[in-house]
Order: structure tokens, then C-alpha cells, then sequence
């Protein structure tokens, strides 16, 4: 065996890989966080992806024992996560966001945010279903949460605006894997300039609100996404303060705002003292979300 894959030599099942690579990670103090918050689970991801099995695949199968070739392309694959810190959904080249698989890329940020538990809600109490006649999604990334909103409001259309032309590849990649063509448009731009003149009963974001002390203190698995996806000036701040600028003047008469900031709540606060904002609980986890409706942006 090569030097790659020592730390592998003797062992020949599934379950064997999934405990070494567990243990390799947690030595080497990976951080986890993209799609797993274990090095169990982040083990396994990568090692049923190097075997093209699914992420379905039955309990009886972990004790099947693996091929040299297969053992080799495992053991590469799991030394690639602890020796250059990828989190593993860009080295599978998929993300699950809202019990949807979705392509990732070092393109756009890996989907990890609580508006999945949104989705599925339907983001009840704020919105009735047959309320919903337009949704946008701005600074769409990887189209994720444009998706589950077409997803979440069937009769809807959804607009997904996305500055960065390689995420706007990798976002109607996306709405093309689920079907969703008809529903989701996907627009190049910046925040409101594509949708001039249009209104929507719900519009949400996630934007880049990471600002430049955070961004100093991340892990290195966060190097690896792109930088615009996460970095703000204004100590994060700055486009969420576009968003809130322009929301009024495209929310319909009953529309609400929801937008990610995470850590950034108490800056949000602090910035703007006057505004109501609701911020919302989840229980999957989460935090760091606010919402507005229209009258209270007024």
C-alpha cells in the first residue's frame, strides 16, 4: 500500500473505514458544521461516496468487506479531508438541504442555514399558502433555499437573484435537477436591480454577514468557500443594510422579510434600534434569523 494509505493497512469492511477515518478526523481536529457534526457521520459520507453507494445504504452492508481498489480510492479520500480540511460536501460534489440533494462547489456556500426548517413549515404562522403568489430569494447561492420555497409554495413563482456568475451556474443547475424551470427564475445581478418594479408576499435571504474579526476566527474548512458568500463590510452589516433599504419597496401589501444573519443579531440590533424585528427559534437548531412585515418597515 502506498504511504497515502497507511493509516488504513488492515482494514477490510466498511465499518472499519468509517471508525478509522472517525478517528483520523477527530485527531487531526476537524471541524464540522457543512452538512454533519460528527466525525462519525463525516466518515461516512465520504466513504459511501467513494464506494458510489447512497446515503440509504443498509446496516447489513457495513460489514462488507471492500476490494484493494476500493480500500485505495477510500483511504485517499478520507487523508484528502484531514490533510487539506474540504468539508466533505464539496468533496462529494453534493449538499442535502431541506430533504433535497443539491450539487455544491467551491463556488457557492455549502447549504447549512435553518430556513430548510422554514421551508418545510411553509414558514407558517407569517404566511398563508394560498397567500403566496411570489417569493425572491436574494443572494441565492446554490439556489438551495429558492428551490425549497418553489418546493413550499407550489403555486408560486420564485425569483433567485445571485450576483456571482459561477454560483449563477451552479444555482439553474440546481432548479434543472428538481424540475423546477417553470417555477424558479434565476437572475444575475446585484440584490434588488433585477427585480425593479416587482413586489412579493415573502422574500428571504442569506446573505454574506460575516464581517472581518469572524472571518479572522473561522476554521480552516471555511477557507474554502467563497469569500463573497460570506464576508461584509460594516462589520457584516453592509448588505444586509441594502436589503433592509429596499425590502418596503418590493414587499406586497401583506409581504414579510426574512433574512439570515446569524452571529451578526446583535449588530443588527445595535444598527437598528427602532425596528420591531421578530427573531425566530428553530427546533433542529439555529439562530440569528429576524423577520419583518411589510407595515413594520414602514
Amino acid at each position: 500500500m502506498s504511504s497515502n494509505d497507511h493509516p488504513y493497512q488492515g482494514l477490510k469492511t466498511i465499518a472499519d473505514f468509517v471508525r478509522r477515518g472517525a478517528s483520523r478526523f477527530a485527531a487531526a481536529g476537524l471541524h464540522y458544521g457543512h452538512g454533519t457534526d460528527n466525525p462519525v457521520d463525516e466518515a461516512l459520507v465520504l466513504v459511501r461516496h467513494a464506494l458510489h453507494l447512497g446515503h440509504d445504504l443498509p446496516r447489513e452492508l457495513y460489514g462488507a468487506r471492500l476490494t484493494k481498489p476500493e480500500r485505495k480510492a477510500v483511504a485517499a479520500l478520507l487523508e484528502r479531508r484531514v490533510e487539506e480540511r474540504v468539508p466533505a460536501p464539496y468533496l462529494v460534489g453534493e449538499a442535502w438541504f431541506a430533504g433535497l440533494p443539491f450539487h455544491v462547489d467551491p463556488r457557492v456556500l455549502i447549504p447549512r442555514s435553518p430556513f430548510a426548517e422554514l421551508a418545510a413549515q411553509g414558514f407558517q404562522p407569517w404566511v398563508r399558502e394560498d397567500g403566496v403568489t411570489r417569493v425572491l430569494d436574494l443572494c441565492t447561492g446554490s439556489g438551495c433555499i429558492a428551490v425549497a420555497c418553489a418546493m413550499a409554495f407550489p403555486a408560486a413563482e420564485v425569483d433567485a437573484v445571485e450576483l456571482s456568475p459561477g454560483a449563477l451556474e451552479v444555482a439553474r443547475r440546481n432548479v434543472a435537477r428538481h424540475g423546477l424551470e417553470d417555477q424558479v427564475q434565476v437572475l444575475e445581478g446585484d440584490l434588488w436591480a433585477p427585480v425593479e418594479g416587482r413586489r412579493y408576499e415573502l422574500i428571504v435571504s442569506n446573505p454574506p454577514y460575516v464581517g472581518d474579526t469572524e472571518m479572522a476566527g473561522l476554521p480552516p474548512e471555511y477557507r474554502h468557500e467563497p469569500d463573497l458568500a460570506l464576508r461584509a463590510a460594516e462589520d457584516g452589516l453592509a448588505i444586509v443594510r441594502r436589503i433592509l433599504e429596499g425590502a418596503r419597496d418590493h414587499l406586497a401589501e401583506e409581504g414579510v422579510l426574512v433574512v439570515e444573519v446569524g452571529n451578526s443579531a446583535a449588530a443588527v440590533m445595535d444598527a437598528w434600534p427602532d425596528l420591531p424585528f421578530t427573531w425566530l427559534e428553530f427546533e433542529r437548531g439555529g439562530s440569528g434569523v429576524f423577520l419583518l412585515t411589510a407595515e413594520e418597515l414602514v
